[in-house]
């Protein structure tokens, strides 16, 4: 009898259409309304207060791939940190204020031990292979340096992925996937052991946003560059009626008595730090 040892290698599927990304968070920010980045902004004075609360003075800060710049201005008025450097996945994204670089989502040009803090600002959740660039950041990290990051998470935009769904069995005898699938803050926690990040925490903040009508939520998506990217997306034209079908389950399902609807969003905030090396 011969023993055999077969080892399967199964490899990370590709989730999301990474250039399709970029085109529509860039045709975002060149048509960009006051306030539209609402939610970010948000999450970035969240951010100051966290780092408040850090006994530590950062020498080298990185917020990488931000896209507003509202992480670099948290870091700054925080007064924990000395030098800002933004990593961004295009030049238009960046201003003439901090020192940067460009690079794609998940091929960070971080040098070993480049920084003592490195900051994600929602853009976590659009990565295909999270862990890995999980990885990167902690190759980046300088021993005893601090990961901060807040992504979207499992209940986000659940009202609008159910009237979707809905709306598109009813008219065409089949459903696509029209929303990101956001991962859980146990998921989270997972992928920061599992890249050998200490201490790791994850903690969920969730957010109501009401809006008049569901084409109002949706208008306000476009604007922040939040489309469907899924590789597994439908390339078929949906017709008129699809979108008033939605806004009227929407507003059948998630209304409140004023007429309104509501709008979830839960942002999972993750921490972890660099192994502090130690000689003996």
């Amino acid at each position: 009898m011969i023993n055999k040892t077969i080892i399967i290698v199964i490899e990370n599927p590709e989730i999301f259409d990474s250039l399709l990304i970029e085109h529509f968070r860039l045709r975002a920010a060149k048509k960009a309304k006051p306030g539209i980045d609402f939610l970010a902004a948000r999450m970035a004075e969240d951010l100051e207060e966290r780092l408040a609360t850090v006994n530590r003075h950062f020498i080298h800060a990185i917020d990488l791939h931000g896209h507003t710049g509202f992480a670099a201005a948290a870091m700054l008025h925080s007064g924990k940190v000395a030098t800002i450097r933004r990593v961004e996945t295009l030049p238009e994204f960046l201003t003439d204020q901090y020192p940067s670089i460009i690079c794609p989502r998940e091929k960070l040009a971080l040098k070993s031990q480049q920084a003592d803090l490195i900051v994600s600002l929602l853009s976590l959740h659009m990565t295909n292979d999270t862990l890995d660039v999980l990885v990167q950041i902690k190759h980046g990290l300088k021993p005893d340096g601090l990961f901060l990051a807040v992504m979207c998470g499992s209940g986000t935009l659940g009202e609008l992925r159910e009237c979707l769904l809905q709306a598109e069995n009813e008219l065409y005898r089949g459903v696509n996937p029209r929303v990101f699938p956001f991962a859980d803050v146990r998921d989270a926690g997972a992928l920061l052991q599992q890249a050998g990040f200490a201490i790791p925490v994850t903690d969920t903040e969730n957010v109501i946003v009401r809006y008049n009508t569901a084409f109002d939520l949706m208008a306000d998506l476009r604007a922040m560059g939040m489309q469907n990217a899924l590789l597994a997306r439908s390339r078929q034209p949906v017709s008129r009626r699809f979108f008033i079908r939605v806004a009227e389950i929407y507003a059948e399902r998630f209304s409140d008595p004023d007429g309104r609807i509501r709008a979830s969003f839960s942002f999972i905030w993750m921490s972890g730090w660099s192994p502090h090396t130690r000689n003996p």
